[in-house]
């Protein structure tokens, strides 16, 4: 059973049942896995969907689709707008949820293989750091070598978030992602929680930012590596910065490194370069990713000069 807190509903959901909202990431897994467990929809609940703003900050339903929070969001939070309004695709966008973003598994092609084993489907080893991990990290951290898969969660690192669970707990995006090291967990939730709500803190007065991912192909593709910022600017001098690195780490990770070097000072080229350089420190990349620290100072560059183009 789930308890939604405030006016919404109960849940109530069978041994074995999975609770779905938009559905874009469980629908392909079960067709991968050929199962068939009770499916529970959410997209009913009462309050389960939707934005509300108030001198706090504002409240976004984990029914929420990502179009909605691209689309309402540009003005008072455009780094986290532009973040979600980027990712997948405009059917995608449609229909996929904050709170299903935020919970996807990871992308690894050995995890969703069927008849593949690795640490989070119950295995004892991870295949991909012995095998293919064209697409894994940058930063090793953990036994588990596939980047986390969520834009969002990248994208509020950068603000001070609260996510509401439907038996009224909450937690921090850190409570939620953890560090990183356990290979058997893409989140921390317990199972059977869901996430109700999300809480971002109000944007900064006169706020910019900017998000840029690259890939592989043109368009609709899984970022190899991604990078999102958000800004206040006083006189063309940063007052207030906060600067996040996805694709990289089986956590999404804030660079405060670059951020101590970007705030109090304006967006030079000298600058710009001097934080995209601080991104790398740290990288111990795989066999095949070592060309992904190249793309990490080219996409905090690049994300960096759309920053300061959005005040041109």
């Amino acid at each position: 059973m789930i308890q939604f807190p405030d006016s919404y509903d109960t849940i109530e959901v069978p041994a074995g049942g999975v609770v779905r909202s938009g559905g874009t990431d469980l629908q392909q897994r079960l067709r991968a896995e050929n199962a068939r467990p009770t499916i529970v929809d959410l997209t009913g609940v009462d309050g389960f969907a939707g934005i509300s703003s108030s001198p706090d900050g504002v409240r976004i339903g984990g029914g929420t689709t990502m179009a909605a929070v691209a689309a309402e969001l540009d003005a008072s939070h455009p780094a986290l707008a532009i973040a979600t309004g980027s990712l997948a695709t405009p059917q995608v966008r449609a229909y996929g949820t904050i709170a299903g973003n935020l919970t996807q598994h990871t992308r690894c092609w050995y995890y969703r293989h069927p008849e593949m084993s690795c640490f989070k489907s119950g295995g004892d080893s991870c295949p991909a750091r012995t095998g293919r991990h064209l697409y894994g990290v940058v930063f090793d951290r953990g036994e588990c070598v596939h980047p986390h898969p969520s834009t969002i969660a990248m994208a509020l690192l950068c603000y001070e978030t609260t996510l509401i669970l439907a038996d009224g707990s909450s937690k921090t995006m850190d409570e939620l992602l953890g560090d990183g090291n356990d290979p058997t967990r893409d989140h921390l939730l317990a199972d059977g929680d869901v996430i109700a709500a999300v809480h971002v803190e109000p944007g900064w007065t006169d706020e910019r930012g900017a998000y840029f991912r690259s890939i592989s192909r043109f368009e609709a593709e899984w970022p190899l590596v991604e990078a999102v910022v958000r800004a206040r600017v006083d006189d063309g001098v940063i007052a207030e910065v906060a600067l996040a690195v996805g694709g990289v780490a089986t956590v999404p990770l804030r660079m405060t490194a670059a951020e101590a070097i970007l705030v109090s000072s304006e967006l030079t080229d000298e600058t710009i370069a001097a934080a995209a350089a601080a991104c790398t420190e740290g990288a111990n990349p795989l066999p095949e990713t070592g060309y992904k620290v190249d793309l990490v100072l080219a996409t905090v560059t690049e994300t960096l000069e759309r920053l300061r183009a959005a005040g041109e």
